[in-house]
């Protein structure tokens, strides 16, 4: 294992120094600083929400989209779309193309309610508050459907700013019969106007006396002010308005002689000042209308035109930028994989949202947590059921998702793998969401595995899942990510235009901090301490027992076991139900969080180089020289030549237990393993065993012949998993283009692997309209989570990687 050694010569702090003066350093900090505050200020940032926009900030502006169709009495209640479910009949729905400075188009294709639903989304940049956005929504009914199909539109807008309140323009009793202008003042937006078009669209007719109270060619508002706790149940607000709404009619007119359902679900108008206004449209047919909000200090209205003129440019901006980034290389260089790539990326930024609230943790430290005794599975989890957690917070937190119907919310783990495709499409955005990850660490270096905020988030997630451990770990993969940064910051050193040269090109955002690289500097400085902090947490709190047993190792520190086991689970490595030694014993070490210690380990070497810490780069060399002859002494099988977790046997011996499958490869997985090591080669052999790993589908997560394949959750015990695959396809990448005895094998699983990979993930997408969180090993179907556009977005990268012809001829590497 080679260590770290001035890998970053030319990004001295001395010649960093000479780089800018002082003065024009400071400007230019500063201005790149609003700039990205202002860019990314609006977005599409409740991705729990088939549509939700909101600003990054707390208490805030809020808009949504819901829809049904009301061409019957029985299906409403239950097909009234809001939130993401899985399960809702849909053809497929997603992004199509979308960028998080700049906006994007999305379709969603309705079954159930047979409509195909279109938002395009933009937004246009000035003043002091983050610019303007508008959003076109737009209805087409599915080939299936009546050609006078009946929709109801419900648009709501809310503001949780205490004291603040949303006013509407007056209209006649009925409602609007043109634009429906709103208006308000917001402590972070400033003063602001939305506007909601009239739009395009035919409106059912009713010869019903109803129609004298709810005449269906208006748009009607309904306005109320309601505990600001309550705003986020928009979809039960409206419910019990309607509700409300349809006793009245029925009081009226009794159930046999009620209007008809599209009149029936109609909200009466009743437009005043609120924090939740409701707007309804009620369409026959296919039906457009647009969505424009201008803030005061932008200085000019933004119009239907601006929004016709901005998707038609975002459009030409995200292809072109597209294929300069991500163009499928060959053997997928066709229309139908850029399509399927665009997807894949639109969706994964996309899922990018912003989170606000307090979470649940248990500080109570108990001592059964220390897990130091033999059956501490039981104990742990007696103590978790004395329920001593608190809420804590509010914090917030900007960052992509796993998936929006199923799991709309932070995770540590997935959230590294998440941003490398994010790091190449946009190397600053991915660094803001780093950046707000780390503020959330506590000053003993933990981050929470999952991000819980607020009463909405919680709403998702089962409540024995909801609390949140102190000394409870979970994969590092932001380190992925800094390394990521890290090797941009050599390659580029600074050989792109300068700072002030690109300020004015526009689009320099995504690339300041590899094009300037004293910003790139900074950036690390300022999260050198968080890293390290973290770091030591780990090796604090993660450590495997060396002392109380007679094992034999090179180094006395370097030993990892994650806490937080039980019988059937190990949560806290990712890999839940992968097994693991049993009984769970506390003289426990596993493989894959050693191996995630040495990538660490590694990463934070090559950020010390960069900020000029000599010492702190001796200290991790040594480390990573300790875990790279400890991830042998301590983990290796020669018997079952591959790497494996390690117990405590009954003569209290040190015992390797050996599960083949994901676990074995992690040194290898992490980069950690030579280029002529001996047993790179075996783990090779493993990795494209037909009868363990290797199939035509990608590499299973469990060997075939293992007893365990298959059994029980089968969660991690046989499926494909998207994340992994592309460690691997990383790694094999890597060894096939360095020189060593392995190379060539290593370029056959290369090309192999990755053929394999892409086509199940595109077969699957193109058959469902959806990404899958896992793809079955026996057809390559996808299951589980549906919309798992999180770590399977990978896929993009796969594809834009160039297909090797021969083993070590040099071709230039893919970033990671």
């Amino acid at each position: 294992m080679k260590l770290v050694s001035q890998l970053t010569a030319g990004l001295s702090l001395s010649a960093v120094a000479s780089a800018a003066t002082a003065e024009n350093e400071g400007v230019l900090h500063s201005e790149i600083g609003r700039l990205n505050n202002q860019s990314l200020l609006w977005g599409p940032y409740r991705p729990n929400l088939y549509f939700g926009v909101r600003p990054r900030v707390p208490h805030s502006l809020a808009a949504a989209l819901s829809w049904v169709k009301v061409d019957n009495y029985v299906d409403v209640q239950g097909n009234v779309r809001y939130t993401c479910e899985q399960n809702e009949d849909m053809a497929g729905y997603g992004w199509e193309e979308y960028d998080t400075r700049r906006g994007g188009v999305q379709t969603i294709h309705d079954a159930k309610n047979q409509i195909d639903m279109t938002t395009m989304f933009v937004k246009v940049p000035g003043g002091a508050h983050g610019g303007s956005w508008a959003a076109r929504i737009k209805g087409e009914p599915r080939d299936d459907a009546a050609p006078d199909l009946k929709t109801t539109v419900i648009f709501y807008l809310t503001t949780e700013g205490p004291e603040e309140t949303i006013d509407v323009a007056e209209s006649s009793a009925t409602g609007f019969d043109g634009d429906v202008t709103f208006s308000g003042t917001s402590k972070d937006l400033g003063a602001y106007k939305l506007v909601i078009t009239k739009g395009k669209g035919a409106h059912p007719t009713s010869d019903h006396p109803a129609s004298a109270q709810r005449d269906l060619e208006k748009t009607v508002v309904h306005s109320d002010t309601v505990p600001l706790y309550h705003l986020w149940q928009a979809k039960k607000l409206l419910f019990q308005y309607l509700q409300t709404s349809v006793n009245e009619i029925i009081k009226e007119y009794g159930p046999d002689t009620a209007p008809p359902p599209w009149q029936v679900y109609m909200l009466p108008n009743a437009a005043k000042s609120g924090n939740i206004q409701i707007v309804q449209k009620v369409f026959e047919g296919p039906f457009e209308f647009d969505v424009l909000f201008s803030s005061e200090s932008a200085g000019k209205d933004i119009t239907s035109e601006d929004l016709s003129r901005e998707i038609q440019l975002n459009t030409e901006t995200f292809n072109d930028r597209f294929k300069e980034i991500f163009l499928p290389k060959a053997p997928f260089n066709t229309e139908k994989y850029e399509k399927f790539g665009k997807s894949m990326l639109s969706n994964l930024a996309g899922g990018i949202g912003y989170f606000y609230g307090q979470h649940i943790v248990d500080r109570s430290d108990a001592p059964e947590y220390l897990e130091e005794n033999e059956g501490f599975w039981e104990g742990t989890a007696e103590a978790r059921g004395r329920r001593q957690e608190e809420m804590e917070g509010p914090y917030e937190l900007f960052t992509s998702i796993p998936s929006r119907p199923f799991f709309p919310r932070g995770f540590l783990w997935d959230e590294g793998f998440h941003l490398l495709p994010i790091i190449d499409w946009d190397t600053d955005l991915a660094l803001e969401i780093v950046k707000s990850w780390y503020n959330l660490m506590d000053e003993d270096g933990w981050i929470a595995r999952e991000q819980i905020l607020g009463d909405e988030a919680r709403s998702k997630v089962p409540p024995e899942f909801q609390v949140q451990y102190p000394h409870y770990a979970n994969p590092p993969t932001l380190y992925m990510v800094v390394e990521a940064l890290t090797d941009k910051l050599q390659r580029s050193n600074g050989s792109k235009e300068t700072g002030s040269e690109r300020l004015s090109a526009g689009d320099f955002l995504q690339t300041t901090y590899v094009d300037n690289p004293e910003l790139g500097l900074e950036y690390l400085q300022n999260l050198y301490p968080l890293l390290r902090r973290q770091y030591l947490w780990f090796k604090k709190t993660q450590f495997g027992d060396l002392k109380e047993y007679d094992r034999d190792a090179y180094s006395r520190k370097e030993a990892y076991r994650w806490r937080g086991r039980s019988i059937q689970h190990c949560l806290t490595s990712g890999l839940d139900d992968y097994p693991r030694p049993q009984p769970p014993h506390p003289g426990e070490l596993h493989v894959d969080l050693m191996s995630w210690m040495g990538m660490m380990t590694r990463t934070l070497a090559k950020v010390a180089d960069i900020v000029g810490l000599p010492n702190d780069v001796q200290e991790y060399n040594k480390a990573l020289d300790g875990i790279s002859h400890n991830l042998v002494d301590l983990h290796w099988s020669e018997k079952h030549e591959c790497f494996c977790d390690a117990t405590i046997d009954d003569f209290e011996e040190h015992a390797l237990v050996c599960h083949l499958g994901y676990i074995s490869l992690f040194p290898f997985l992490m980069g950690l393993l030579e280029p002529d090591d001996a047993k790179l080669g075996k783990v090779l052999n493993l990795l494209g065993d037909e009868n363990h790993l290797f199939s035509p589908y990608g590499i299973r997560s469990l060997s075939k012949r293992s007893p365990f394949y298959g059994t029980d959750e089968n969660y991690w015990r046989s499926p494909i998993w998207i994340n992994i695959n592309y460690l691997a396809l990383v790694q094999l990448r890597e060894y096939a283009i360095k020189a060593g005895p392995y190379a060539a094998k290593a370029t056959d699983l290369f090309n192999r692997l990755r053929q394999n990979l892409v086509d199940t993930v595109y077969k699957s997408w193109e058959e469902t309209g959806f990404a899958w969180e896992q793809y079955n090993p026996e057809t390559g179907t996808g299951q589980r989570t549906q919309h798992f556009t999180g770590w399977t977005s990978l896929v993009v990268k796969m594809m834009a990687m160039d297909e090797l012809k021969e083993a070590g001829s040099g071709h230039a590497r893919d970033e990671l």
